[in-house]
């Protein structure tokens, strides 16, 4: 009977009894069973029977045998690696043949990997990579790596930059976890590019928007379709500048319907969403998920009725109860271990997201409305963006402030906030509403963008 403890009896003899043992079991359960237990091998042990694993029809079997066979680090095998690495039909087999041409570390190694570089499957350069990163500080090595840059997987091309041409932080810029005290529970009556532009890089821990919809009755009217987008490009793009590296940005949005003109006309649906986020991509927003907000169907413009009178295909027309939260992070080559690295130990204990929070990305919230702004981000909403997505004492942004339920969210639970909102009647709206709840130390300030510069520092 096949045991960890009669698989190790065996290995330890260092006679070839694991290669009489595999003889014996031809299946591939068996097979991987045996190779999987193997675990460290002594420095005599005899492989000689895994060469003939290498050819198996099981694609597990031949990746354990090119496991073992790298744990035997013999520069003997490098000739098998390199026939695996390149001509497998799996490409789990062929990564960890290029892993174990790898851990060799040897000049020879080195050249195997090099031409390595030059495969069509990303996954095994960016094994390569790794292997010859080792070399880092080769002038040979650094040349063939550098010309990586411009590789068409992006996968690679961060990789190398990473490594090679990303630039070193300030040391003398602001600390991660603070904020600047002219932007601490600030509302600023103004355009939000125009106001972004007097901020320094790297101001805000996170922000959460619901940017105005496309020609939306109550919102300013765009020439275009696209001029909208570009719109909203340019101020993601500022709001790109002044966030930390490797904070968040979430996007409440959803496709919108222009009505028709006439019914000799048919409206018309705008997927903005999906439409915008190219922009983002390409500015250096990495996307990270898409949570949907779902609506009880009661509270949105019922859309079904036509259909439910005929039932004609063609005319069916679902209602809209869903948008979009769509997450972003800005691009880094630090993992997200940094970000949390930078506070204290209390501040992390303090800001923990409690008991009861969301574990799937549909989330159930009932909208909020109100007879000022037509689009009111419901507190719940809010709140989990907040806590999910910042810790205590964070910076919170919304270029388009709206109705400030953002900021008051914010402020209850212990982050500052920076609100822009460039329709007068918002603003005066937030400023009727103005509370001081929290933060004392930093009241809330109403201010008009010339106000706003004076207070600069």
């Amino acid at each position: 009977m096949l045991t960890k403890e009669y698989i190790k009896e065996l290995k330890n003899r260092g006679n070839g009894d694991i290669g009489q043992l595999i003889n014996k079991y031809q299946d591939s359960a068996s097979l991987t069973f045996i190779l999987e237990n193997l675990g460290q091998l002594p420095k005599d042990f005899d492989g000689s029977f895994l060469q003939n694993l290498l050819t198996h029809k099981n694609a597990n079997v031949r990746l354990w045998a090119v496991k073992t066979i790298g744990k035997l680090v013999k520069e003997d095998y490098l000739p098998v690696l390199k026939n695996i690495a390149t001509i497998d039909v799996d490409t789990n087999v062929r990564r960890e043949a290029v892993s174990s041409i790898g851990r060799m570390r040897t000049i020879n190694g080195q050249s195997v990997l090099t031409e390595i570089l030059q495969d069509n499957d990303p996954k095994i350069v960016c094994q390569a990579i790794r292997g010859l990163l080792v070399f880092k500080g080769n002038s040979k090595i650094d040349d063939n790596l550098k010309s990586l840059v411009n590789h068409e997987n992006e996968m690679v091309r961060t990789v190398i930059y990473k490594e090679y041409f990303a630039k070193l932080k300030d040391k003398n810029g602001q600390p991660h976890t603070e904020s600047y005290d002219y932007l601490k529970n600030v509302v600023v009556n103004a355009d939000t590019i125009e106001t972004m532009k007097l901020l320094k890089d790297e101001s805000i821990h996170l922000t959460f928007t619901s940017p105005p919809y496309y020609n939306a009755r109550d919102y300013s009217i765009y020439p275009s379709y696209k001029a909208y987008l570009e719109f909203l490009a340019d101020v993601f793009k500022e709001v790109h500048r002044i966030t930390k590296e490797g904070r968040f940005l979430i996007v409440n949005t959803s496709p919108i319907i222009i009505p028709r003109i006439s019914r000799a006309h048919s409206s018309k649906r705008y997927p903005i969403p999906f439409d915008i986020h190219p922009y983002l991509m390409e500015m250096g927003w990495e996307f990270i998920d898409d949570i949907v907000w779902m609506k009880p169907e009661a509270s949105v413009k019922n859309r079904i009725g036509g259909f439910q009178q005929h039932r004609k295909p063609l005319g069916y027309k679902p209602n809209s109860i869903t948008e979009y939260l769509m997450v972003y992070r800005k691009s880094t080559e630090k993992l997200l271990d940094w970000n949390m690295r930078q506070y204290d130990w209390q501040t992390v204990q303090d800001s923990k997201v409690p008991e009861g929070y969301e574990s799937t990305n549909v989330w159930k919230i009932d909208p909020c409305f109100d007879k000022v702004h037509s689009a009111v981000f419901p507190v719940e909403l809010c709140k989990r963006v907040i806590q999910y997505y910042s810790y205590k004492g964070d910076l919170v942004f919304d270029p388009f402030g709206g109705s400030g339920t953002m900021g008051k969210t914010a402020k209850s639970l212990n982050r500052y906030f920076f609100l822009t909102e460039k329709d007068e009647n918002y603003f005066e709206y937030m400023k009727s509403k103005k509370t001081k709840e929290m933060f004392d130390t930093h009241e809330t300030k109403f201010l008009t963008l010339k106000e706003f510069k004076t207070t600069i520092k």
